[in-house]
């Protein structure tokens, strides 16, 4: 959607993207100042695979005072710099998936995960949460999931591409359950949480003791919240002495090491003054109330008030298609892969035609929720100015009553 975006508006078409998921911020400016200095530095060879000591040992401490978990403190030997969070997610699956080994991966989920899961040759065990759980998994389903092929369950909060953040009580309930289950590993994917509007407190003793805490394996980068995502550095962090050193001479395979300016870029980020990430989180809060209170006007609109990250995601279910050359009867829209045809393109989901419909008819690109799992809802990205998202959710309006 967002190459159909572009293109569009190469022809002068004036598209607005809600497809994207960047910050639209500019980098702050240390984080910059440190990129420069890291070229006229010299800092331009080859470096260490898990990542530079003094980046590590930052990321060690910024998760010890963010996330302090036990007693027993992140160090730098816990840490594995990868070229953004993405390649840590997949090195990380790499490492652990053989063939035939299951992954628990809660409904809707970010698109890769699966993918990621089956080029590891191991079988994705889906699990479709629910609006009314605020798509979280429930203790209840994850019980149901388990089974004795069971080698890892992917959590990721906030949410991409619900919003939606566990609460320390959700998690204490999986991860009591998960003790019982000691070849599993736990897969956190915290990309997003500093951009959480009413944080939690952190992991603590009582959520995650000595056994479980070998078994998580918690994903950041800096890509989101310090507006970094061309630079691409992302990290894994585990006590699993054995998982890091396998993961490592995977990595020693793939891609030698993070670029190296990029690395100094993110120690900056890590080390330097915070104040720009607050901004962030605060501008967003402010378009996250705006997008909610327009969305709230939309006739057919269900949907969860983000409580992180910086996406909107309803529920389209019961939203009345238009009558026009585009539409067809909404009873024909159903769950299943039953197919239909509208313009001589191939729709499978009430998400897909409606996202179809709306980048033709009203010039807003948005996500179907097909793509991460969820057909019956669209995605719809506030990294936009608020200017662009009161015209884009008018467009849309406007689109759906007439």
């Amino acid at each position: 959607m967002s190459a159909r975006a572009k293109a569009m508006r190469a022809q002068g078409i004036d598209v607005i993207s809600m497809s994207l998921g960047e910050p639209d911020m500019d980098t702050p400016e240390h984080i910059r100042k440190a990129a420069k200095d890291a070229i006229d530095n010299h800092w331009s060879h080859y470096g260490p695979v898990p990542g530079i000591p003094s980046l590590r040992e930052a990321i060690a401490a910024w998760h010890n005072s963010q996330f302090p978990i036990l007693n027993s403190q992140f160090s730098i030997d816990d840490v594995i710099v990868s070229v953004g969070a993405k390649m840590a997610i997949y090195n990380a699956i790499q490492t652990l998936i053989n063939p035939g080994d299951e992954v628990i991966i809660p409904m809707p989920s970010w698109v890769s995960y699966t993918e990621m899961v089956k080029l590891a040759e191991g079988k994705v065990v889906s699990v479709h949460t629910t609006f009314e759980d605020n798509y979280c998994i429930t203790p209840e389903q994850l019980r149901a999931a388990l089974t004795p092929r069971t080698r890892m369950i992917i959590l990721c909060s906030p949410n991409n591409p619900t919003g939606s953040v566990y609460s320390n009580s959700q998690l204490e309930q999986l991860f009591r359950i998960l003790q019982d289950w000691p070849d599993v590993f736990i897969l956190f994917d915290q990309i997003y949480n500093q951009l959480i509007y009413t944080p939690n407190d952190p992991i603590n003793d009582q959520m995650v003791n000595n056994q479980m805490v070998s078994r998580l394996i918690i994903v950041n980068g800096v890509s989101k919240s310090y507006a970094m995502t061309g630079y691409r550095v992302g990290w894994l962090i585990s006590k699993n002495k054995e998982f890091i050193a396998a993961c490592t001479r995977l990595q020693s395979q793939q891609l030698t090491c993070a670029t190296m300016v990029a690395q100094k870029a993110a120690e900056a980020a890590l080390t330097g003054p915070q104040d720009c990430v607050d901004e962030m989180r605060r501008i967003f809060a402010q378009r996250r109330e705006l997008i909610c209170r327009l969305a709230a006007e939309i006739p057919g609109f269900r949907f969860r008030e983000p409580q992180g990250a910086f996406y909107l995601f309803p529920d389209i279910s019961n939203v009345q298609i238009p009558n026009s050359q585009f539409s067809i009867p909404n009873s024909q829209f159903t769950k299943d892969n039953s197919q239909f045809s509208i313009l001589n393109s191939q729709f499978s989901s009430k998400g897909d035609f409606l996202a179809e419909l709306l980048l033709e008819k009203a010039h807003v690109a948005v996500v179907s929720g097909s793509a991460f799992g969820e057909p019956n809802c669209i995605r719809l990205s506030y990294a936009i100015s608020t200017g662009e998202i009161t015209e884009a959710l008018s467009r849309i309006k406007e689109v759906i009553i007439h």
